[in-house]
C-alpha cells in the first residue's frame, strides 16, 4: 500500500483543523458571549476570560416565556418529521434497491431534481392551497414540509444500505414462510438501522433549525424557535444581545449534542455505497 508523504498528511490536517475553526468559532463566540454581560459583549479585542454571569438566562426565562413554548412547538415538529420521513425514505429506499425498471429510475432522479430546488420556491403556490385547507398555523403542516423536503435524500441514504444487504437472507425468510411485511420487519429493518439513524440526524438537524417555512406558514400557534429568536432581533425597545444569544445556545445544544453522540452514523450514510462490495 503507497504511503502518503508527510507533506501531504500535514496538509490534510491542516484543512481539517481550518475547517473545524471556520465551523466551530462562530458557536463558540456566540456560547461564551450568552455568559457576558451587556458591556462586555461587543469588546474589541473579543475577551476569552471574563467572570460568567447567568443573567441573561435568567431574563430569557422570566421575560421570554414564548421562547420556550416555541422550543415545545420546535420538538413536536421535529419528532414528527423524523417519524414521517424515516417512514417513507424506508419504504421508498427498499423498493428503489430491490426493484429496477425505467419508471422507477425516472421517479428517483426526479426526486434529486425537486431536492436541488430552494425551499422558498414552493411557499407562493403552497400559501393559498394550504389557506383553503385550513393548514397555516398547524404542526401537521410543518411535519409534512420537513418530512417531505427530506425524503429524496433519505431515500437515497436508505436504499444504499438496503443494496449492500445480500439478497439471500430475504430469500431465506421468504422459504420459510415469511411475507413481505415481515421480512421488512425481521430481516430489512434491524440490518438498516444505522442508515434510519443517519436519516434521522440529517432530518432532526433541518427541523429544529429550519426558519422560511415556520415564518411564512406560522403565526402563533405553532411558531418554532428560530421564528421567535427571529422576532426578538426585531423589538422596538432594543436588540438584547445577551438574551439572543442565550436563546441561541439553549437552541442549539440539542442538535450539537446529538449529532456529537452519533457522529459515526453520519460518516456510514455519507459513505454508504461509495465502495462496491
Amino acid at each position: 500500500m503507497r504511503r502518503r508523504s508527510p507533506s501531504l498528511q500535514v496538509l490534510r490536517w491542516a484543512l481539517i483543523a481550518l475547517a473545524m475553526a471556520w465551523s466551530a468559532i462562530p458557536i463558540l463566540l456566540v456560547v461564551l458571549s450568552s455568559f457576558k454581560e451587556a458591556s462586555q459583549i461587543f469588546e474589541v479585542p473579543f475577551t476569552l476570560i471574563f467572570r460568567p454571569t447567568l443573567e441573561n438566562y435568567r431574563t430569557l426565562w422570566t421575560a421570554r416565556p414564548e421562547f420556550f413554548r416555541a422550543l415545545g412547538s420546535s420538538a413536536i415538529v421535529t419528532l414528527g418529521a423524523v417519524l414521517t420521513a424515516i417512514c417513507a425514505s424506508t419504504l421508498a429506499g427498499y423498493v428503489y434497491a430491490r426493484y429496477r425498471n425505467r419508471l422507477l429510475s425516472g421517479t428517483a432522479f426526479g426526486m434529486l431534481a425537486a431536492r436541488m430546488l430552494p425551499p422558498i420556491i414552493i411557499t407562493v403556490p403552497l400559501f393559498p392551497i394550504l389557506n383553503v385547507l385550513r393548514m397555516n398555523d398547524t404542526h401537521l403542516l410543518l411535519v409534512l414540509l420537513y418530512a417531505a423536503f427530506y425524503v429524496s435524500l433519505g431515500t437515497w441514504i436508505m436504499r444504499s444500505f438496503v443494496a449492500n444487504l445480500p439478497i439471500e437472507l430475504e430469500e431465506a425468510a421468504a422459504v420459510d414462510g415469511a411475507g413481505l411485511i415481515a421480512i421488512l420487519g425481521r430481516v430489512v429493518l434491524p440490518l438498516v438501522v444505522p442508515g434510519i439513524i443517519t436519516v434521522a440526524i440529517f432530518v432532526v438537524v433541518f427541523a429544529w433549525n429550519e426558519y422560511v417555512f415556520a415564518l411564512i406558514f406560522t403565526t402563533r400557534d405553532a411558531r418554532t424557535a428560530p421564528v421567535v429568536i427571529g422576532e426578538m432581533l426585531g423589538t422596538v425597545e432594543g436588540v438584547q444581545w445577551g438574551v439572543i444569544f442565550a436563546a441561541a445556545t439553549v437552541q442549539l445544544l440539542p442538535v450539537v449534542t446529538l449529532v456529537i453522540a452519533l457522529q459515526r452514523y453520519l460518516v456510514s450514510g455519507l459513505t454508504a455505497g461509495a465502495v462496491k462490495q
